[in-house]
């Protein structure tokens, strides 16, 4: 089994470079730094003011999971970096189990 880890967030446009960097640099980092993580995938969409990221992590268990998310998987997993950028986060993520491992995105 293979489950995915999708959250969503926005920034304002004008802060969009600056914050992918960031992205980069904690969740995408953090997550591949689990074992078990089988993959992190950035997807950015631009809506008037707005830049909209989707953070996907692919993961081999519910335990690493876990291990990346506390007890309460569901919640978002924030930085406290993060307000710098204007971030506006979802505080829920959405998990599927899958049947293939690659990007969502494409």
């Amino acid at each position: 089994m293979t489950i995915t880890r999708t959250w969503h967030g926005i920034v304002p446009i004008d802060q969009q470079q600056a914050f992918e960097l960031h992205l980069h640099k904690t969740g995408v980092e953090h997550s591949q730094s689990i074992k078990g993580n089988l993959g992190a995938y950035i997807q950015v969409m631009q809506q008037g003011m707005y830049a909209h990221f989707f953070l996907c992590t692919v993961w081999s268990s519910w335990e690493a999971i876990r291990h990346f998310a506390g007890e309460h998987p569901e919640i978002a997993v924030t930085y406290p970096e993060d307000e710098k950028y204007g971030l506006i986060s979802d505080p829920l993520v959405i998990h599927q189990e899958v049947t293939r491992a690659g990007s969502p995105f494409v």
